[in-house]
């Protein structure tokens, strides 16, 4: 089971949500003093899906086509914004204060909670 309070213990945690395989909101956590709402989870949501699928197309079609090896399963994707990032992988995510984010501490804490789900 996914613990989205557990994300939320991430310095800077702005948000911790979950999302199905077309990147449909299904749960989510917001912080007090966070301007994120339901909607523009959602819409990041499916953004996060959208990114890991073209990147996975990607991954896949060099590796078909070329001698290079190793950039296919894709497990995750960031997206780094003005005041914000988005963190996700499998289908959980985490948006944090781009002033205290600690990325590598995000996508490990991903990693964990995706295992554990």
């Amino acid at each position: 089971m996914v613990d989205l309070q557990r994300l939320m213990t991430l310095e800077g945690a702005q948000a911790a949500f979950t999302m199905n395989d077309r990147g449909e909101l299904q749960e989510h956590v917001l912080a007090r003093d966070s301007n994120l709402n339901e909607t523009a989870l959602d819409l990041l949501a499916h953004m996060c899906v959208a990114n890991i699928a073209i990147a996975t197309m990607q991954a896949r079609g060099w590796e078909a086509n070329s001698d290079n090896k190793g950039f296919y399963p894709i497990n995750g994707f960031t997206m780094i914004g003005m005041e914000w990032s988005a963190i996700s992988a499998d289908n959980i995510g985490v948006v944090v204060s781009n002033d205290k984010a600690d990325y590598e501490a995000a996508h490990r804490m991903l990693t964990e909670q995706g295992a554990a789900g």
